[in-house]
Order: C-alpha cells, then structure tokens, then sequence
C-alpha cells in the first residue's frame, strides 16, 4: 500500500517550482495555489494586489518511501534564492516570499534543521518562513501545470 504524505512551499513563481517538483520520482501529484494568507477563496488577481498577504505555494503530494520530505525541502532550497525577502528576481511582493507550509511537527523539525544547517552556505540570512500549513486554496485551472499547457520551457526560478 502506498502512503501519501503532504509538502507545501513558496518559492515565488510557482509556475516552475511546480514544474520541477513534477519531474521528482516519488512525487505523486501537485498543485498550485495560495496558503497563508487572510482571504477565503482568493483569485489569483486579489493575492496579486498584495491585499490577502498570501503566497503563491505548491503542494506536493508524496510517497515518503520513495522520496523524502528532507530531499524536497533540500530541492526547494535550489529552486530560489531563499535569502530574497519577498521577492524573487523580478517578481516582488509578499506573494512571492520564499517559505515552507509544514503539516506535520516531524515536517517542521526537519525543516527547521535544515534552514539551520545551510545557512553558512549563503552571504546573506536566510528569508525563508516557517509556519505550520493552513488552508491551502488551488489556483485558477490556467494555472495548473502552466508550462505543460503552453508546451514551454520553465521560465522562472533559478
């Protein structure tokens, strides 16, 4: 039987952190959309105004005997530059801060150590939140898989 498990991240645009986590063996499905915020049912025009103080997130479902939450969080690690405070490149906004939604005590425990142990690997202090998970909202169904849709290549990200 095999057992699925919940990883949440912000990393900002979540089109291409979507993208990549897809590509991971062990990850069953994602989906992106919005956590962390103040607004029920926000759409993607309302987090872009910076009024619901959500961010743009995707959730990962996973099979922990086939990939880690410590390899996910590792990956989102390089997906971003996570010492940009609310922003990441050309996108600013609280909506596009760098964080990671925890669902379990476990899950904020390991992310906690490992925030910890890479920040000797960056000049300056890591920006990432850590806040257990709320309400995760889906996005817009244009959003979903974006790049798979249009046939594109990831355009956001490191």
């Amino acid at each position: 039987m095999t057992s699925q498990h919940l990883a949440t991240f912000a990393a900002g645009c979540f089109w291409g952190v979507q993208h990549t986590f897809d590509q991971l063996p062990g990850v069953q499905s994602t989906r992106v959309g919005y956590i962390g915020g103040n607004t029920e049912f926000p759409s993607y025009e309302q987090v872009c105004s910076g009024t619901t103080n959500h961010a743009e997130a995707v959730e990962i479902t996973y099979d922990p005997d086939n990939i880690s939450y410590e390899y996910l969080v590792s990956v989102f690690l390089k997906l971003h530059d996570p010492t940009q405070l609310n922003r990441q490149g050309p996108d600013v906004g609280t909506q596009y801060r760098s964080a990671i939604f925890t669902h379990t005590d476990d899950q904020m425990a390991i992310a906690q150590e490992i925030l910890d142990d890479a920040a000797d690997d960056y000049e300056q202090p890591i920006a990432t939140q850590l806040r257990p998970a709320a309400t995760f909202w889906p996005a817009e169904e244009y959003h979903q898989q974006y790049f798979a849709k249009k046939g594109m290549a990831p355009t956001c990200g490191l």
